[in-house]
């Protein structure tokens, strides 16, 4: 595969350079030759045969970037090289993405997925950004940097709308008490019947998300005021803000797999508690508490010798083992070893590595007062009812199923750091930095030879090449259908989304307060604050996400685009 790709790169910049010096026309006075705006009451329309084809000795050569790479000033040359340049754009991040699932496999999630896979994912774009502001003088960076917060806004919006709600479509089963069962789809396009659910960690992911267009709202604040003066210091407050909420998402990234790990470990506890008590009730020969609330003495007796097999008067790991194996715990990926040193934990109070029948009394009761205590409409129920423990039980069981079971035999394994796949990394790195300004001036020419905004070009061409890879593993890890694998699928989406308000965006600031520019954003801003935070929102209130939750996501695309438009050409704000 990177054989082919350099193949194509040497091929590509062959044929093309020798057709770099291409003579294209320029507009001259003629009233019926010039090209509109679009904007300023001209006819949108473009010259067919001077935009096109035509080459006259009135035409002048194009800015080579690199000062060999292809270039035109035509509407079909600059849209083959948007397209070619696109091409290996979108090859550079397959690669990248590629390269950082490989090192994911290899060396498990923490720094890798916590770190390096959030910024590898983001690097096609921040290298695009990047370019968008560093060629040519300020004023010509003034111009280009339009690009960059074009595919920032594109890339951002794309993500949580038309692939989000792709992805409920492609991944939706039936849904029942409001949780998507497994493999199950049965229920066709039933709008409120079928859908996805995903685990509280998406829903945390989704609140970040939300949260990361704060320094998007900082920048923005001498604009809401209607103030000139304090632009470009709100523009440096926006970047130490942006950079310090960068490290911090880095930070919890990072631990974030030992912190699920520890609430998972801790919810599997409490539910095999659950599962013993509802068991001890189905096989207890009366209540475990009598009239006064106090435990049952007899009854819990009658419970401990059925565990004390060898009639000891004490339960031992073993005899604690077989009451475990015995409820059949298989549905939370038990280890059964870790479970009973846990039970035993709880009720060995003399730590002598066996529980005598008073200290079974005691674990019991103090699990009993638990079961009571939680909130569940039957806890005010009489002292000893089998519905607070069922309550109890079903309430343990959820709340295992929100926070995700990382167990399973879904991943592969065998991958080795001797594995020479790590260097399309490297490759795919070198591809992106090579061809993001050659992509960014092919936008540019073309806007100018179409008279179409740059933003709008920038918008929904550039995030097909730099999200394509990204979005279509997204889709086909959702198709799946599985809980885990939508929880993976939309964390994935709202970490890219937050990698793009704070990573690229860091990179675009200091761009602008690096070089002077001019932030005049505000309509661009607005459509990322919407889509950020209301599908930030609309992620972080709820797991469950019905088949017409697709159609919110979906709608808010043609919005935004609709919504630039109308301020920035319509009500004239920028």
């Amino acid at each position: 595969m990177a054989r082919n790709l350099l193949l194509l790169i040497t091929f590509f910049v062959s044929i093309a350079t020798a057709s770099a010096g291409r003579l294209i026309t320029t507009t001259t006075n003629s009233s019926t030759s010039l090209v509109s705006d679009g904007v300023h009451g001209g006819e949108f329309r473009l010259n067919l045969r001077s935009s096109l084809l035509k080459s006259t000795e009135e035409s002048r050569y194009c800015d080579q970037t690199y000062g060999f790479m292809p270039c035109t000033t035509s509407v079909l040359g600059n849209l083959f090289l948007i397209l070619a340049y696109g091409y290996l754009m979108f090859i550079a991040a397959t690669y990248l993405s590629a390269g950082s699932e490989l090192l994911l496999e290899i060396l498990g999630p923490g720094i890798v997925g916590g770190l390096f896979l959030p910024i590898l994912g983001a690097l096609p774009d921040a290298l695009l950004i990047l370019v968008s502001g560093l060629s040519g003088s300020p004023e010509t960076a003034q111009d280009q940097v339009s690009v960059g917060m074009g595919l920032l806004a594109g890339s951002t919006v794309m993500l949580l709308t038309v692939i989000w709600g792709t992805c409920i479509i492609v991944g939706k089963c039936d849904l029942e008490n409001s949780i998507a069962l497994d493999n199950q789809d049965t229920k066709g396009f039933n709008l409120s019947g079928s859908g996805v659910s995903t685990d509280i960690w998406t829903s945390y992911s989704a609140m970040i998300m939300a949260a990361s267009v704060l320094p998007f709202l900082i920048v923005q604040f001498p604009q809401i005021l209607h103030s000139t003066s304090g632009r470009h210091l709100s523009v440096l407050i926006g970047l130490i803000v942006s950079i310090s909420l960068l490290i911090a998402y880095c930070i919890y990234q990072v631990y974030q797999p030992k912190i699920q790990k520890r609430r998972l470990a801790f919810a599997k506890h409490k539910h095999v508690r659950s599962r013993i008590l509802r068991y001890m009730k189905t096989n207890a020969l009366g209540g475990l508490l009598d009239d006064q609330g106090r435990p049952n003495r007899e009854v819990l007796y009658k419970l401990f010798s059925s565990v004390d097999k060898n009639g000891d008067k004490h339960l031992s790991h073993s005899e604690l083992q077989a009451l475990v194996v015995g409820m059949q715990l298989n549905d939370i990926n038990l280890n059964e070893d870790d479970a009973v040193i846990k039970l035993m934990r709880d009720f060995d109070t003399s730590g002598d590595d066996e529980i005598d029948f008073e200290e079974f009394v005691t674990g019991i009761s103090q699990w009993l007062e638990e079961a009571r205590s939680a909130k569940t409409e039957s806890a005010i129920a009489s002292p000893d009812t089998t519905k607070y423990i069922h309550d109890y039980y079903e309430e343990t069981k959820r709340e295992h199923y929100l926070l995700g079971d990382e167990g399973g035999g879904d991943d592969d394994e065998g991958h080795s750091l001797d594995n020479p796949r790590w260097a399309i990394l490297l490759l795919g790195t070198v591809v992106a930095a090579m061809f993001a300004d050659p992509l960014v001036d092919a936008v540019g020419d073309f806007s100018t030879a179409t008279s179409i905004p740059s933003f709008f070009i920038s918008f929904i061409v550039l995030p097909l090449a730099t999200n394509s890879s990204e979005s279509v593993s997204a889709i086909i890890f959702a198709s799946r259908k599985k809980q885990r694998s939508a929880s993976l699928t939309f964390s994935e989406l709202y970490g890219a989304a937050t990698m793009n308000n704070l990573l690229c965006l860091s990179v675009f600031l200091a761009l602008v307060y690096m070089r002077g520019l001019t932030w005049d954003f505000t309509s661009e801003v607005l459509v990322i604050v919407i889509v950020c935070i209301v599908m930030g929102v609309f992620g972080s209130l709820r797991t469950t996400f019905p088949l017409w939750t697709s159609f919110i996501a979906f709608v808010l695309y043609p919005f935004s685009l609709i919504l630039v438009y109308v301020l920035d050409y319509i009500l004239g704000w920028s």
